[in-house]
């Protein structure tokens, strides 16, 4: 698997609490791929791209070191992204 949905990704990376709000930061258009702006929640990730997004009154910016298989424990979803924003 070298390609992932975007709101899978966020779920799975435990960076959203449920896909469905996952959808909803995908579809308001202030997410960010490697500066390419997304607006839809089916955009597909891959491992080194940068995402930058507004979540929780902060801007999140991370890279993507692994594509998660599902959705598992948060030590292991930490392990999927880097946080460039600290």
């Amino acid at each position: 698997m070298d390609t992932l949905r975007l709101d899978k990704f966020l779920w799975f990376a435990r960076l959203a609490k449920t896909r469905a709000f996952a959808q909803e930061v995908a579809a308001a258009g202030h997410m960010r791929i490697s500066g390419r702006v997304v607006d839809r929640a089916h955009a597909l990730v891959r491992v080194g791209d940068v995402l930058s997004f507004p979540l929780h009154g902060r801007v999140r910016v991370i890279r993507i070191e692994a594509l998660p298989a599902r959705r598992g424990p948060a030590a292991q979803a930490q392990l999927c992204y880097i946080d460039l924003s600290s």
